[in-house]
């Protein structure tokens, strides 16, 4: 089932407010000063701030997510929770997702949570490859900015461990984009592009200008701008920044701790 929290969370603030403000000039002057607080109010005024606080920092500053897939492995694991830097790209209103104030765009490289353009109420999380204007190209297992092959290193091949077991014998290695270089892994065995992958199956693409070409880490299993194509600015969330914890309940149900704190780059 899906839970608009954004939405949930500026009712349940806008509610508490309203009655907390209500109660502070109108009801509590009739009251008698002996005469208990009603519930709701007491509770208004207890919740409104925590409330406020809560929606203001995951509107404009940190917010939380969770990995859910493997698609960005093995920079990020299935079960990481991360910190999202939501002024990054600019501060946007919370549930109208209208930007009022111009911060930043992204670079090449970063790490961006975004609405899935196929589906704004599913978050993805991929790798930002193409800016507006850069013509890609991916092929022999390569990404190609505006015709140059993105220097790669190899580092060999990927030892599988709790999530990523299955992923045994993928190749591993290091990608440079710009002024950045992260991790990236790679099926030798499976075919460049998914067959429903058409974006790139007739060549490269030129990235239209307010969009982004973006691309997950763990090349051969990620549904990535390769097979839906671009993100739109208006789409984008804010840009990861940091692993705050990592807890695969599903799978080992252990919590590692050597992941907590690590940034994401």
């Amino acid at each position: 089932m899906y839970l608009d929290f954004p939405m949930i969370l500026v009712a349940l603030t806008f509610t508490t407010g309203i009655l907390w403000l209500l109660d502070m000039l109108i009801y509590r002057r009739k009251r008698d000063g002996e005469a208990k607080e009603p519930a709701l109010f007491e509770i208004s005024r207890s919740f409104f701030p925590v409330f406020l606080v809560v929606l203001l920092l995951r509107s404009f500053l940190i917010e939380p997510f969770r990995i859910p897939s493997a698609s960005m492995m093995p920079t990020l694991l299935i079960g990481d929770f991360i910190l999202v830097n939501k002024y990054a790209y600019g501060l946007r209103l919370p549930v109208l997702e209208k930007k009022v104030l111009e911060v930043g765009e992204p670079k090449h490289g970063d790490v961006v949570v975004f609405r899935f353009p196929e589906n704004p109420r599913i978050d993805y999380i991929k790798r930002v490859i193409g800016l507006p204007g850069d013509r890609i190209d991916y092929r022999n297992k390569t990404v190609y900015v505006n015709g140059v092959a993105l220097p790669q290193t190899a580092r060999g091949l990927y030892e599988g461990a709790g999530s990523g077991v299955r992923f045994s014998g993928y190749l591993t290695g290091s990608e440079t984009l710009g002024d950045m270089e992260h991790a990236v892994m790679v099926d030798p065995l499976k075919p460049d592009l998914d067959p429903g992958c058409r974006i790139l199956m007739d060549g490269s693409v030129t990235v239209p200008e307010g969009q982004y070409f973006v691309m997950g880490d763990n090349r051969d299993n990620s549904n990535d701008s390769r097979c839906w194509g671009m993100v739109p600015e208006a789409n984008l969330r804010g840009r990861a920044v940091a692993i705050w914890m990592n807890w695969d309940w599903q799978r080992s149900g252990v919590i590692d701790w050597s992941r907590i704190g690590r940034a994401i780059k």
